[in-house]
C-alpha cells in the first residue's frame, strides 16, 4: 500500500512524524523512531528564553570585572566558563542527527517576540535541519492587549524568521482566536508553508496543601484530536498550505481520519511515549490493512475526502454540528 505523502515540499514515505517531545532528544533514539517506521522527526523546542538567556550569560562574563582596573579591559574568562550553552548543543545535536539517519529532520524554536533569538533559524537551516517548525506558545494576560495586537505578534515572528531562512517553515500555534480561519489565512499569505494544529496548553494545578501552583502534565487521549481535526478539514482546499494535525493521534483510526479530514502528516508523541516506536509501525500495518479492505489504492485518494469542501453536508462542520451534539444526548435518570 502507497501510503506516501507530502509535506511541507518534502516527499514522505507515511504520514507519521514524531511531534517535538522528549523522544528526539537522544541519536539513538531518534534511530529507532526511524527503524520503527518514522517518516520525519521534529526535534525537541530550543525556547526564546535559552536563547536570550545564552546571550545574557555571555555578556556577563565577558563585561564582568572590566571596568576594575585599566589592564582589565583585555580579560577574558577561560572558555569552558561559557562555551557550554544549550543552543550550541542544538545545532550539534541537529549536525549529529542528520548524520545519523536518512529521514528528513524539522527543527523547533518556540518563542513569543520578536528580537534578536530569531537570527537563530539561520544557524538552524547551516546546521542542516530539512524545515523549521515555529512553535508560538503564547497565553495572552495583559488586559490592555487587544486580538489585533495579539494576531500581529505572531505574523511578526513569521516575518521575521522568514526574512532570514530559505528552509520551509510551518507554524505551531494555539486555536484560541478570535477569527481562526483568518487567522490562519494571514499565516499563509505571510510566508507560513504549513500549519501545525494545534499547540497544547498545558494548564497549572493547585496544591491546596502546600498553597502553590504546581506543574501538571497529562498526556493527551484520542479525544483531543477532534479540535485540530475539524479544523484540518473545514480549511483543507481553501489554503496553499500543508496541515499537520497534532494532540490526539494514537492509533491507526487517528491518523486515517487525519488524513481523510485533509492532513498531511500525524505528529505523534504520547502514544509513543507510553508504548515506545514499535507504535509507529504497528500504526502503519493497521492504517495498510483498512485502505487494503476499504479498496483505496493509496492514502492520497483518502486525503481530504471528508473535509467540508468534499463532504455532502458542509455544516456539519459548523453550528449544525452543535445542534445535533447536543440533540443526541440523553439522560439516563
Amino acid at each position: 500500500m502507497d501510503l506516501s505523502t507530502t509535506y511541507l515540499g518534502m516527499k514522505l514515505k507515511n504520514p507519521i512524524v514524531p511531534s517535538a517531545s522528549p523522544l528526539s532528544r537522544s541519536v539513538s533514539s531518534i534511530r529507532k523512531l526511524e527503524d520503527a517506521g518514522a517518516a520525519a522527526v521534529v526535534l525537541y523546542s530550543l525556547f526564546e528564553e535559552e536563547l536570550n538567556q545564552e546571550s545574557r550569560t555571555l555578556d556577563r562574563y565577558l563585561t564582568e570585572g572590566t571596568e576594575s582596573y585599566a589592564e582589565a579591559l583585555s580579560y577574558f574568562p577561560e572558555a569552558p566558563t561559557y562555551t557550554e550553552i544549550g543552543p550550541d548543543s542544538y545545532l550539534e545535536h541537529i549536525h549529529r542527527v542528520k548524520k545519523a539517519v536518512d529521514i528528513p529532520i524539522i527543527a523547533s524554536l518556540n518563542g513569543v517576540s520578536t528580537g534578536g533569538w530569531v537570527k537563530f533559524a539561520k544557524e538552524i537551516e547551516g546546521a542542516g535541519a530539512d524545515a523549521l517548525e515555529l512553535n508560538v506558545y503564547y497565553l495572552p494576560t495583559i488586559l490592555e492587549l487587544t486580538g489585533v495586537e495579539v494576531e500581529q505578534i505572531y505574523i511578526d515572528i513569521l516575518k521575521d524568521v522568514k526574512s532570514v531562512i530559505n528552509i520551509p517553515v510551518a507554524v505551531k500555534l494555539s486555536p484560541f482566536f478570535s477569527a481562526t480561519a483568518n487567522m490562519m489565512k494571514k499565516l499563509v499569505d505571510n510566508g507560513a508553508d504549513g500549519l501545525v494544529m494545534f499547540n497544547r496548553f498545558y494548564q497549572p494545578d493547585l496544591d491546596l496543601e502546600n498553597l502553590e501552583v504546581t506543574p501538571h502534565l497529562v498526556l493527551s487521549t484520542s479525544e483531543a484530536m477532534r479540535l485540530p481535526m475539524r479544523w484540518i478539514a473545514i480549511l483543507y482546499g481553501r489554503l496553499n498550505a500543508d496541515f499537520a494535525l497534532t494532540s490526539g493521534a494514537h492509533t491507526a483510526d487517528d491518523a486515517l481520519k487525519a488524513v481523510a479530514a485533509g492532513a498531511s502528516v500525524v505528529q505523534m508523541a504520547a502514544e509513543l511515549l507510553k508504548n515506545g516506536a514499535g507504535r509507529i509501525g504497528e500504526v502503519l500495518a493497521e492504517m495498510s490493512d483498512w485502505l487494503y479492505e476499504h479498496e483505496y489504492e493509496s492514502l492520497d485518494v483518502l486525503k481530504g475526502s471528508l473535509s467540508q469542501i468534499n463532504v455532502s453536508f458542509p455544516a456539519a462542520f459548523e453550528r449544525a454540528n452543535y445542534l445535533e451534539i447536543v440533540r443526541s444526548y440523553s439522560p439516563t435518570f
